[in-house]
């Protein structure tokens, strides 16, 4: 119990400190499984149907979920492939479902593959999916609780995230939903009588673009009601970095002291969340709706990106891993 709260006391520090970083997430999960250790050490002391409960939830509640998990993924794969196309991103999730279906089948067949060259394999096969789906499920759990954030006080700007255009000029549904947020949040401001924060919208003009999504964004603002001195373009960005980072430059010289919000799509909002720390942004990101069927490849693609900014650490833990089952084979 002494390190469960160990574990959610570092945790609370490190949110207190900065809600932004990843290490959050690994905290909360390391906790949690601490907390579950913890309880099935306990489970014998509880009465036998109690007991029971707490065993079966622990034990067939994975299995279930597991398999549920597999099913739902590939149900979306097929989804996003209908809707979206046949491009590798849209596939992602189907693949991943197809995956953890091999998983499922490479465990269920361990013991006969015992003493067999394909055994080591096998094991190193299953932990390193075992330490990459532990660092998922910190991240959805973390980013779910990160997406909770409401704003607070008065901002002075709204920093709206661009995401590319239909037929290089039109505003896509996508960013659309991310323009309506930041309206939404100037006009609550506006209507609490706060001082109207200025609707930053950022991006940059692509190649296959007309215009700069920045000045089509601001448009569609200005459209829906917006007061055209309410808004700022920013110009000049091609990635989430320079989305922010510029922003950074054009807020920083207005005043110093600024606070913020940012605006992106709810399943880029703690990848951004991050970007903005490094890029020494003052606030937090919102997350604004997005389409239910795209949630789950968008975020599978949010978790690939931010396991590969962390590479160093990940790919460290995954050649120990393997280096691990390697020396036990050789020893045995």
């Amino acid at each position: 119990m002494i390190m469960t709260v160990l574990l959610f006391a570092l945790f609370g520090l490190s949110v207190r400190k900065d809600r932004r970083r990843f290490r959050n997430a690994v905290l909360l999960g390391l906790a949690l499984i601490s907390f579950s250790g913890w309880l099935l050490g306990r489970a014998s002391r509880l009465p036998p149907v109690a007991a029971e409960a707490v065993y079966l939830l622990a034990f067939l509640t994975p299995t279930v979920g597991v398999v549920a998990l597999g099913g739902f993924l590939v149900a979306n794969g097929i989804t996003m492939a209908r809707k979206e196309g046949l491009r590798p991103a849209n596939l992602l999730s189907g693949l991943l479902g197809v995956a953890v279906f091999g998983l499922i089948v490479l465990l269920a067949s361990l013991g006969r593959l015992a003493g067999s060259p394909a055994f080591p394999v096998a094991v190193a096969v299953l932990l390193l999916a075992a330490y990459v789906s532990f660092l998922f499920l910190c991240f959805l759990a973390y980013a779910f609780l990160y997406g909770r954030i409401t704003v607070r006080g008065d901002v002075d700007y709204v920093v709206v995230l661009g995401s590319g255009l239909i037929g290089g000029e039109r505003v896509p549904p996508l960013l659309a939903s991310r323009l309506r947020k930041g309206l939404e949040i100037h006009d609550a401001q506006l209507a609490r009588g706060g001082p109207a924060p200025v609707l930053l919208t950022s991006g940059g003009q692509g190649p296959d673009e007309k215009l700069p999504e920045a000045e089509a964004m601001a448009r569609w603002l200005v459209e829906q009601g917006a007061p055209a001195d309410h808004v700022r373009e920013e110009n000049r960005s091609r990635t989430t970095d320079e989305n922010l980072r510029f922003s950074h430059e054009i807020m920083t010289a207005a005043k110093s002291g600024y606070r913020c919000v940012v605006v992106t799509n709810n399943f880029h909002a703690f990848r951004a969340a991050m970007t903005a720390r490094q890029a020494g942004v003052e606030g937090q990101v919102l997350g604004s709706p997005t389409a239910r069927y795209f949630w789950p490849s968008a975020t599978l693609r949010e978790f690939v990106a931010v396991f590969w900014e962390h590479k160093v650490v990940n790919l460290g833990v995954c050649a120990a891993l393997i280096a691990l089952v390697a020396f036990v084979a050789t020893a045995g």
